[in-house]
């Protein structure tokens, strides 16, 4: 089968680990283990319903309606084996999100879990004619009965053939469509290719050299980018996958501690509030060998108590949009070294991945002053194909150099050199800078004075009030008890010019998270404008 395989297809590490540990865990849900071959025959079992059932589609996608199942990983492996790309869905997502996502790949199959059936309905609304697959049900009657007007498959039509032919695509066939957050209010689909996802396992299997010994944490969403290093390198490694329950998502060491867990891949909100809860102790993950993160800034109080938890392996701080295939630069903690190097309390982001090229732009393509921040552009062979559809965002977000041709990416994210320009700083989003009377501000740079003023876990800062000129100061969040703010803005006064001296302190116990595990700033923000 391995001989056979596309070198640059998404499937093909998963194909050889079979062949070569066909007995050995593949995932792990629920305290039950499912091997290489079982997890196989039933991959292969959708991939032949699919292809019976569906022999043509106006697109090469299938959707996977689930999260942490054994019917989500047979159905996104079951999506690849039929030569499809796949595009998850999460079931926690609103209907009408799920419904947009849904019809606008114009998928004509969806395998669905028990965590998704209670939108399914929703979700379907008045669509017809869709192939829907319920791996975990036997009960075919009662399904078709409820879904009328769709062809209902279930357990029973889940029947391994004899023989399998694997596909063959292209390297620059979509391997999956992920639907991210859009400014018009609905999600866009960034697609990512064969080629773009083989360069980056590929970089990190040389970086991590990982074996079949290795058990990766799974704490990304299947519709968070990020999940494809947890269930690709785990398979093109030979490793497991271990599913925590819904408790060890938010609190995860009991999780790291049952399952050993050897790679751990989170957001750094997980750092930071098992830090705030007194959850990390010195020593306390013994079986880690690699700590990484990603998706957010990364604190480097975080970083620094996490490295200790989890002191028998390196910590590496990851970056990356979707766009540019789940992370494209990193930085390697070095304990007390890597304090110094912090900015604002920020963990740099490091270099970039081996052909990947940095620019950063003060405007278009113009390169910012040596120590200037600017807008991180980057070109190279994880550079995604664009947006679903959307020539006209594609366009705007993935540009051609005026010089060589290359095609650029343009991350939206502010950077810049640090002072021996050996690594890059992140400062914070472009559109997280505000004008207050005509001033640029970087709000990442208040957040950290008063985040250290306050001695706070988190702040958060943002552009409000706002008057009929526009911004005319910042409120900040800070996470924790109630204090007294008076002492601790006329301290920011000694720090900050006046403009960008906070207008108020508003104390939270928690901050809102987003369905990506981030902190939600536009949650925050809705709660100080008044109901229209």
């Amino acid at each position: 089968m391995a001989s056979k395989l596309t070198t640059a297809w998404l499937g093909a590490g998963f194909c050889t680990s079979v062949e070569r540990f066909p007995d050995r865990p593949a995932i792990e849900v629920g305290g039950e283990s499912v091997s290489y071959r079982d997890l196989y025959d039933k991959a292969v079992a959708v991939a032949d319903l699919l292809t019976r059932v569906r022999p043509s589609t106006p697109t090469p996608l299938t959707a996977v309606y689930a999260a942490r199942s054994h019917s989500a990983f047979i159905g996104i492996l079951g999506a690849l084996f039929r030569g499809h790309g796949y595009v998850p869905l999460n079931p926690k997502f609103p209907a009408d999100r799920t419904r947009h996502m849904l019809e606008a790949s114009k998928c004509q199959a969806l395998i669905i879990d028990h965590n998704a059936e209670p939108l399914l309905t929703e979700v379907l609304n008045d669509r017809s004619g869709l192939a829907l697959i319920f791996p975990e049900h036997d009960n075919k009657d009662e399904l078709k009965a409820r879904y009328p007007s769709h062809d209902v498959f279930t357990a029973s039509d889940l029947v391994t053939p004899e023989a399998w032919e694997m596909p063959s695509p292209l390297p620059e066939d979509i391997a999956y469509l992920l639907f991210t957050s859009g400014s018009t209010g609905k999600p866009k689909g960034v697609m990512v290719s064969h080629a773009n996802i083989d360069r980056f396992l590929s970089v990190m299997m040389d970086r991590y050299e990982l074996n079949e010994t290795d058990r990766f944490s799974h704490m990304f969403d299947l519709v968070f980018d990020l999940s494809l290093f947890d269930l690709f390198m785990a398979w093109k490694a030979g490793g497991c996958v271990c599913c925590p329950n819904a408790d060890e998502l938010l609190l995860p060491a009991g999780y790291i501690e049952r399952t050993q867990l050897t790679v751990w891949f989170s957001v750094p909100s997980v750092a930071v509030l098992s830090l705030r809860l007194r959850q990390l102790e010195d020593d306390r993950f013994p079986s880690i060998k690699w700590s990484l993160f990603c998706g957010e800034a990364l604190p480097a109080d975080a970083a620094a108590a996490w490295a200790k938890s989890a002191s028998s392996g390196p910590l590496e701080n990851l970056y990356g949009p979707t766009e540019l295939t789940l992370a494209c630069a990193l930085y390697r903690w070095k304990g007390e070294a890597s304090l110094a190097e912090c900015r604002n309390d920020v963990v740099p982001i490091g270099t970039a991945y081996p052909g990947m090229q940095i620019l950063i732009a003060e405007e278009a393509f113009k390169e910012a002053a040596p120590g200037a921040s600017g807008e991180l552009l980057m070109t190279g062979p994880q550079v995604a194909l664009g947006y679903w559809n959307d020539p006209e965002k594609t366009a705007a977000a993935f540009q051609s150099h005026p010089d060589s041709g290359e095609i650029y990416y343009r991350t939206g994210d502010l950077v810049r050199w640090s002072d021996d320009g050996e690594r890059l700083e992140y400062i914070g989003r472009v559109d997280n800078q505000v004008k207050i009377h005509g001033m640029r501000v970087e709000l990442g740079e208040i957040e950290a004075v008063i985040k250290e003023l306050t001695e706070a876990p988190r702040v958060v800062a943002v552009g409000y009030p706002v008057d009929a000129n526009g911004i005319s100061g910042v409120t900040c969040f800070v996470e924790g008890p109630e204090i007294e703010a008076a002492p601790i803005l006329q301290a920011a006064k000694s720090r900050l010019p006046a403009y960008m001296v906070p207008k108020k302190l508003i104390c939270v116990a928690d901050f809102p998270l987003n369905a990506n595990g981030k902190v939600d700033r536009k949650a925050l923000l809705a709660t100080l404008k008044p109901a229209s």
